[in-house]
């Protein structure tokens, strides 16, 4: 039985936010305390790198999705600035046009180099107008993000009228949060279709220290139901800025509960219950970054599964649902895609033959919601495994303290990956043993 006590990154959703508003925050230069993994890293050093600019500067943010879509709206009201922005490859094919136009709308000079609506971009930064501006709510809550932390600096505020169902509310409730927290006055009341931010700047650093991060608590959820574990989280909040919470209440579906520690004070503790519903049927619209864990989980608790509201996971890192699909075959689950945003497993399988070797897909998610089958079947393989310093640098070696074999494969034997492992924690004869050569 695996017993362990983790300590979780911090919230990058959180950290990402801290430092836009913290930038546009006079004072702003406080200390705070923020994840340290690629993607915050990327921005902190993009916003450095625009306040040490002498008019012009040059940022590339890699991977990094909410970096990129947050540094460029950050650019086009940082006045006086000419800014280009680039990205990876993936980066360059994830859709960015809305955002642009919306910038544009507000006053925004930018021009698409190579492609309209994609990167790389070239901005001239200046005090936008703002004013009211209609937006596919449908499509990235981080456009709309975006647009509401920079709304403080512009001359006639910001009013966004959303359009569509809105998706990933959560974040936009952390944001409004936020911002805040740093004086902003913001209005985002029921029934959820206009965003009110008044043309007044902020005023004080209100969050210095991000919450501990719940994505990757979701990773520990599913480590605990795979091996009928306990997990000490220190640092985990309820109730949180963070929609993937949610995680606490969608586990229990799947035999976890979550209560506070008794032994360590501030830290949730996560346990196996027998209780288990026959079939796992939700909508993720709010939280689509749990969609791989909750997946994963319940294909290997041999429980049916129908989760709704994915069509944002098509333009992730990768084609998150194709990638499950495919991934979850090598385990012989027969996943359907339905609509374009649906992901349903009904329990059929399929022989399989030899022990998955997991492809990432450069998505650190992937990675991470995978790396628990270990206990089920060891010796799994997942490539690229460096993958997980975007969001949780430490998840290796969170693993092997909590039991985990993990070894790296290209430092081993052809035939490493038939020898025993050490066990998941403990010494019990009935504990299930697990590796996982990276």
């Amino acid at each position: 039985m695996m017993m362990a006590e983790i300590a979780l990154p911090l919230s990058k959703s959180i950290s990402n936010r801290m430092l836009i508003i913290n930038a546009l925050t006079s004072g702003g230069d406080v200390a705070v305390k923020i994840a340290d993994c690629d993607d915050t890293n990327l921005l902190a050093k993009a916003l450095s790198a625009t306040a040490a600019a002498k008019g012009a500067v040059e940022v590339n943010t890699g991977a990094a999705g909410t970096a990129t879509r947050f540094i460029t709206a950050y650019l086009s009201a940082y006045q006086g600035i000419a800014a280009t922005v680039d990205g990876s490859e993936r980066m360059r094919q994830r859709p960015m046009g809305i955002l642009i136009d919306s910038l544009r709308a507000l006053g925004a000079d930018i021009e698409c180099i190579e492609r309209e609506g994609y990167l790389p971009l070239r901005i001239k930064g200046r005090r936008l107008s703002g004013g009211k501006l209609n937006i596919d709510a449908t499509v990235s809550s981080q456009f709309i993000s975006a647009l509401m932390m920079i709304a403080p600096t512009m001359e006639q505020g910001l009013t966004l009228h959303l359009e569509g169902g809105l998706l990933s509310k959560p974040y936009i409730d952390m944001t409004a949060a936020l911002m805040r927290r740093n004086g902003a006055e913001v209005e985002f009341d029921a029934p959820f279709e206009d965003i009110v931010i008044s043309p007044k700047p902020y005023s004080a650093v209100g969050t210095v220290v991000a919450e501990a991060d719940w994505s990757a608590a979701s990773y520990w959820y599913e480590a605990s139901a795979l091996t009928a574990g306990f997990v000490t989280l220190p640092g985990l909040q309820l109730p949180s800025l963070q929609g993937d919470s949610a995680c606490a209440r969608l586990f229990e579906m799947l035999g976890v509960n979550t209560e506070p520690s008794e032994e360590v004070e501030g830290a949730l503790e996560v346990a196996p219950t027998p209780e288990q519903f026959s079939r796992f049927e939700v909508d993720l619209i709010d939280t689509p970054d749990l969609a791989q864990t909750l997946a994963v989980t319940a294909a290997m608790l041999g429980i049916p599964f129908h989760l709704r509201g994915l069509k944002s996971l098509r333009v992730k890192e990768t084609d998150r649902l194709e990638a499950l699909r495919c991934e979850l075959d090598k385990y012989g689950i027969v996943v359907e895609i339905r609509n374009n945003s649906e992901l349903v497993w009904n329990g059929e399988r399929h022989p399989i033959f030899e022990r998955p070797v997991i492809d990432t897909y450069d998505d650190h998610r992937m990675a991470m919601a995978f790396a628990p089958t270990a206990v089920l079947i060891p010796g799994i393989v997942v490539r690229n495994a460096e993958v997980v310093s975007k969001s949780y640098p430490g998840y290796w070696n969170d693993l092997v303290a909590a039991g985990f074999s993990v070894v790296d494969a290209d430092s081993t034997s052809d035939d490493a990956d038939t020898e025993l492992p050490t066990g998941c924690g403990g010494d019990s004869q009935n504990e299930q043993s697990s590796t996982l050569p990276i």
